[in-house]
């Protein structure tokens, strides 16, 4: 099976269907059910669709409310909230079934000069001496259970490339911290829109698993339920994720059945590019 760079844009490429509503697909990425980054991006996609190109996304906050059918397309509702002078507010729900499964808060801002600094990038190797992800998946194929095995072992849109060099089926306990090149699998176009899209459907990735890593358990513990609560992210600089992005993640906290975990995106030149926070339901089952 092949998911190439070119066919996350055409997910990512709503349908309209009326005004302020348009109509996603989905694609399994190896989960029961849609995955977050999918329907975090198309709602961005959707927001954006109503809002003047000379006004970028800087904010998204979004709440996962029900679990995503894979087998019936989303389809998303915009409010238009606010059209200032300087900013833009606008409201997304994403519904299946006739009920919300997911929430969005964006806020898009004509660009200005303002104060400037940032947080240095931690030193890393460079990505092209480090295995894809992939490639580990791949060698340990025999591991995957086989209705999971052709879809997580499929060619991928985005390239990760693990820092830390950990085993991806390891139950070693681990700092809660991580760090991973990701770049699209190819080249995307000039189009700012597709490059922060693409960037929130990759952000979900691997995110509230870092909180797992302290108890030596994998997401794919039978004993475990995980799942994404919301997600918030800031984008600070124009960049391009079909180069080389360092997603600089940890997780200050986990309890009470959830966790925390935050990240930085970095470009190769040290810029920071994107912030990402996500709260996760983390249920242990006793029995």
């Amino acid at each position: 099976m092949s998911f190439s760079a070119s066919d996350l844009i055409a997910l990512l490429d709503l349908e309209p269907i009326e005004h302020n509503i348009y109509r996603g697909q989905n694609r399994d990425v190896g989960t029961s059910r849609i995955y977050g980054g999918q329907v975090l991006a198309q709602a961005l996609v959707a927001a954006a669709r109503t809002v003047p190109e000379d006004r970028p996304v800087h904010s998204m906050h979004g709440y996962f409310i029900l679990a995503g059918d894979l087998k019936v397309p989303v389809v998303y509702f915009v409010d238009r909230l606010r059209d200032g002078g300087s900013f833009t507010t606008r409201r997304v729900t994403a519904i299946q079934h006739g009920n919300a499964i997911f929430n969005l808060s964006a806020s898009f801002h004509r660009p200005e000069e303002g104060l400037d600094h940032q947080l240095e990038m931690p030193d890393a190797p460079d990505p092209e001496s480090l295995v894809p992800e992939l490639e580990v998946i791949r060698s340990r194929r025999d591991e995957i259970p086989e209705k999971l095995r052709d879809t997580l072992t499929q060619d991928r849109p985005l390239d990760f490339r693990p820092v830390d060099d950990a085993d991806p089926f390891g139950t070693e306990a681990r700092p809660p911290r991580r760090c991973i090149w990701v770049r699209a699998n190819g080249p995307l176009d000039d189009d700012p829109l597709h490059h922060q899209a693409v960037l929130a459907y990759a952000s979900d990735y691997g995110l509230i698993v870092t909180a797992l890593r302290p108890h030596g358990m994998s997401h794919r513990d039978p004993r475990l339920m995980v799942a994404s609560l919301d997600h918030s992210i800031w984008f600070h600089r124009p960049f391009r994720v079909d180069e080389w992005l360092l997603y600089v993640v940890d997780s200050p906290f986990a309890g009470d059945g959830r966790g925390f975990a935050r990240g930085t995106y970095f470009t190769r030149e040290g810029e920071v590019v994107a912030s990402v926070a996500q709260e996760g339901l983390i249920r242990v089952r006793t029995r």
